[in-house]
């Protein structure tokens, strides 16, 4: 359709690493390999907490939660990301990609309030243990967990909404492996500023609110674990909440390094090397993480080898 001597755009393009053709094949099997990772290590912890009834305990439930989305959001930009290195036309309509930005926005908005509500979780066990049963009992979890899923599915409408009615007529071509809302607002040759306010609005509400909660949940924490007195008794408490906060740390981290700059001073092709941090690190690490230093899980997955080499044995 024209208008004007412009195209409007209802199809794009998506570049993905074609600009690296020297390390198409290299990338397509890391990039594989890592998403194999991902779904192995997150299903293992649900499978785990799930088999184990020691394990069912608020901590350990809104980890799973925690796993499931990280196989939501990387499920849902990996196996096209991996399709597009054996395509010679990479193509994606609007709406699929007005979708794409939807359900991505909706997950991480997801972890987020997930990250908070388990800083909560750590600091009500930590803080107040006497209260912990009466606190965070069965109902409580369930509506914490169904509150983030909610929530965030709502953060992205205005977004989606502001989004669809901007017109798509400088290019075709996104140069990026997904629809990134950033990549595809600079596509648009209408203003962006209503997007940009609501993505700043919706940012601070879904992203700083549930930092500043999570911060003020560990600052608590720290504080409880300082006064203390026995270094064992002190350990013991950190070891209850050191996966959490190490995955929280990684987590923002990645996020920061990703958003916290200069639009003027990233590269493209760098900017989508570090778009790669938040899809693939945090999920890959998290299983990782929660795995090497919670004792927990560790001596549920050392009871489960021991049990299959006795049942290997006995036969």
């Amino acid at each position: 359709m024209e208008e004007g001597n412009q195209t409007v755009v209802t199809e794009f393009i998506m570049v993905g690493f074609s600009d690296f053709p020297q390390l198409l094949v290299p990338l397509f099997l890391t990039f594989l390999l890592i998403y194999f990772l991902i779904l192995v290590g997150n299903l293992l912890i649900m499978v785990i907490v799930y088999s184990k009834i020691q394990l069912h305990t608020p901590m350990y439930f809104f980890l799973t939660n925690l796993a499931f989305v990280d196989i939501c959001y990387t499920t849902m930009i990996f196996p096209n990301m991996l399709a597009h290195f054996f395509l010679a036309r990479a193509d994606i309509s609007l709406n699929g990609c007005l979708l794409q930005v939807f359900l991505f926005i909706s997950l991480v908005s997801t972890e987020f309030l997930l990250l908070a509500v388990m800083a909560y979780d750590r600091y009500v066990a930590i803080c107040n243990p006497l209260l912990y049963v009466k606190t965070m009992n069965n109902v409580v979890c369930m509506k914490l967990a169904a509150g983030c899923w909610l929530l965030s599915f709502l953060d992205p409408i205005p977004d989606i909404v502001l989004l669809s009615r901007l017109s798509f007529c400088r290019s075709h071509t996104i140069n990026h492996f997904f629809c990134e809302v950033i990549a595809v607002m600079n596509l648009s040759c209408s203003s962006t500023r209503a997007v940009e306010t609501a993505g700043y609005i919706l940012g601070f509400t879904f992203g700083v609110t549930p930092f500043a909660l999570t911060i003020t949940s560990y600052i608590n924490i720290i504080s409880t674990i300082l006064k203390i007195r026995s270094t064992e008794g002190r350990r013991k408490a950190f070891s209850t909440c050191g996966s959490h906060l190490t995955v929280v740390i990684l987590f923002y981290g990645v996020i920061c390094s990703t958003y916290m700059q200069p639009a003027s001073t990233v590269s493209v092709k760098y900017n989508k090397v570090l778009s790669l941090l938040y899809v693939a690190l945090t999920p890959l690490c998290n299983p990782i993480i929660y795995s090497l230093k919670n004792t927990e899980i560790k001596n549920t997955l050392r009871k489960t080898k021991k049990t299959n080499c006795i049942s290997e044995t006995n036969k």
